[in-house]
C-alpha cells in the first residue's frame, strides 16, 4: 500500500484552486473550475461578544484589516479568525498570571506545583500557531498561500564587485 493515502485526511493536503492560481500553477496541470467559491469578506467589525475582551478585540483590529487588504479573507474563514483572537486573549491572560504568581505556585497539599497558567498558555500558543497558519499569518504559510514571488534576475552583489 505504498504511495497512496489509504485513509482520508492522510498525505499532502491538496491546494485550493485559488492558491494554485495565485502561485501561478507551476505544474501547468488543469485546474478544477468547478471548485466552490466562497464570498470574500470586505468589511467586518469585531463581534459583539468580543468587544469587552481586552486582547481579542485588539488583535482583531490588528489582523483583520491586513487580511482584508490582501483579499485573502473569505466568509468561511471567520471561525478561524475568531479562534485565533480568542486563543490570543487566553495566551495573554495566562502570561499575565504567570508573571504575577510565578512559574511555581503552592499546590492544594501545600507543596510546590507547576502554575496551571503555564499549561493554558502553552495550549493557547498551539491554537494560535494552528489558526495563524490557516490564515497565513506566519511567513511559511503566507508563502504557501500566496506562492513564492518571482526571483529577481541578475546578481545583487554585482555593483559591489565593480567598486
Amino acid at each position: 500500500m505504498g504511495g497512496i493515502a489509504s485513509v482520508p485526511g492522510r498525505g499532502r493536503k491538496p491546494k485550493p484552486v485559488e492558491t494554485k492560481r495565485a502561485s501561478g500553477n507551476v505544474g501547468k496541470r488543469p485546474l478544477n473550475n468547478n471548485a466552490p467559491e466562497f464570498s470574500e469578506v470586505t468589511n467586518i467589525d469585531v463581534p459583539s461578544y468580543m468587544e469587552d475582551l481586552e486582547f481579542a478585540s485588539m488583535i482583531w483590529k490588528s489582523i483583520v484589516p491586513e487580511l482584508l487588504k490582501n483579499k485573502v479573507l473569505r466568509i468561511t474563514d471567520m471561525h478561524n479568525v475568531e479562534g485565533f483572537c480568542l486563543a490570543y486573549e487566553n495566551w495573554r491572560k495566562s502570561q499575565r498570571e504567570v508573571q504575577c504568581h510565578g512559574i511555581v505556585v503552592e499546590g492544594a497539599q501545600g507543596g510546590p506545583v507547576k502554575n496551571p497558567a503555564l499549561t493554558a498558555a502553552n495550549e493557547a500558543a498551539r491554537q494560535m500557531t494552528m489558526f495563524g497558519a490557516l490564515l497565513g499569518l506566519d511567513p511559511a504559510s503566507r508563502n504557501r498561500i500566496t506562492g513564492a514571488s518571482q526571483k529577481k534576475k541578475g546578481n545583487a552583489f554585482a555593483k559591489v564587485l565593480e567598486m
